[in-house]
Order: structure tokens, then C-alpha cells, then sequence
């Protein structure tokens, strides 16, 4: 197997040096802030991976469910592959938010007119919500042969209603993440396309603040640690 030493020991996930196999090493690209990259190797990809694989594209509607971590990068990559991008959040306190990163429609999921004008509207859903909830509440929004892919969930959740799937022909799927292959070709794509994540840059001093701040949701969208502070 073929290595390639970049110099010392490794010290673990804020070692300054690594070895590592070279088939596993990303480009980033030039012109992409290495800081607002670095997020892109977990949400980026994550979301990337099945708006990729659903063949997302110009004249298709795509709405991303939960404005978070995942969700900012999803309205990101949806609307800089052509999609109308629909943000679907329970917070109308986040619509401006939603605009700002590049939805075109922001649908208010707790106002019950509005999820009934939307129905049978969208190609694609990608639900990044993090915790069980009620699939049900979004299936009939999808156009025949829809598919809303899960991201956020993993687990048990809600009794599915299978109804608005056996008359829609709509299906439910999951996706997680993606290989080297295609997080390299997600990092060229952001690169065309200016794409980073939205971070708040931090040093090392400051880890257990922040994660007290996550537990809290306290951070858009991101924590990056600037590892030249150890210098």
C-alpha cells in the first residue's frame, strides 16, 4: 500500500501532520477559504450526495426541510444546481435567512393553508431534520414519483402513512454520506460555484464555550477550530 508521509506523528484529530493512504487525500480547491471549506467534507457532501444522485437540475422544485447545519447547505447546493429551492421550516423567524442563502420560496410548515397550496409542487425533498418527527406531514407534497430523501433522522420515528405513497407513486429514502470520489467532485463544484459553509471561526481556547453553545443551538452553521492559534 502506497503512503504519503507528510512529516512527525500523528497526534490525533488536531495534529498539525498526519500519514494517511494518499487514495484517501482531498484537493481543495483554489479559492475556496479553507475555513468555510472544512465543513464542506461532512454537510457538504452529506447533502450533495443525493441531490446528486436524484438528478437534481433547471425546471425541477426542490425544498429543503429544516433550515440547520445540513439545511443551509442543502438550499446552497439545490439552488446553484438550477432548482426552484423551497425552504420548508416551522420558523417564519428564518425565512430572511433562507433568502439570503439562496431560496427562491420560503413554506411555513405549521401554517396549514400554506402546506395545502403546496401540495403535489415538488420533484424533491431533502429532510434534514434532526430528530424523529411525522414523515407524513410532507409526503403529499410531492408530485407523482417524488422521493423526499431522509438525512437528519436515523432511528425509529412516527407510524408511516403509506396512502399518499401508493396513490403518488412517492417514495421515502435515506442517504448518508458520500465517497472520495464524489466529495472530490462536490469541492469542485462549490469551488465553480462559491460555495462555503457558513462558520463561526474559533480557537482552541474556546472549544468548551462552543460546544456549550451547540447544545443550545447557538451556531450558524458551523464551529471551525483555527488550528494556527496552537502556533
Amino acid at each position: 500500500m502506497t503512503r504519503v508521509v507528510l512529516c512527525g506523528f500523528s497526534y490525533g484529530g488536531y495534529s498539525k501532520s498526519i500519514v494517511i493512504d494518499k487514495h484517501f487525500v482531498l484537493i481543495v480547491p483554489t479559492g475556496l477559504d479553507p475555513a468555510g471549506a472544512a465543513p464542506l467534507l461532512c454537510a457538504g457532501i452529506t447533502t450533495y450526495s443525493p441531490l446528486k444522485h436524484w438528478g437534481i437540475k433547471p425546471g425541477m422544485t426542490v425544498g429543503i426541510i429544516g433550515l440547520g447545519g445540513l439545511g443551509h447547505m442543502g438550499v446552497k447546493l439545490a439552488h446553484a444546481m438550477g432548482a426552484k429551492t423551497v425552504m420548508i421550516t416551522t420558523s417564519k423567524d428564518k425565512a430572511m435567512t433562507a433568502i439570503k442563502l439562496g431560496a427562491d420560496e420560503v413554506l411555513i410548515s405549521t401554517d396549514p393553508v400554506a402546506m395545502q397550496g403546496m401540495i403535489n409542487q415538488f420533484d424533491f425533498l431533502l429532510n434534514t431534520i434532526p430528530g424523529p418527527h411525522d414523515y407524513n406531514h410532507y409526503m403529499n407534497l410531492l408530485k407523482i414519483d417524488g422521493c423526499m430523501s431522509i438525512l437528519g433522522s436515523i432511528g425509529p420515528t412516527a407510524e408511516l402513512n403509506t396512502e399518499p405513497m401508493v396513490y403518488g407513486r412517492r417514495t421515502i429514502a435515506g442517504s448518508l454520506v458520500g465517497g472520495i470520489k464524489e466529495t472530490q467532485e462536490m469541492l469542485y463544484f462549490c469551488a465553480k460555484h462559491q460555495i462555503v459553509a457558513d462558520i463561526e471561526l474559533i480557537k482552541m481556547d474556546q472549544i468548551n464555550t462552543a460546544y456549550e453553545r451547540i447544545l443550545k443551538n447557538d451556531v450558524k452553521y458551523r464551529f471551525v477550530i483555527d488550528m494556527s492559534s496552537l502556533s
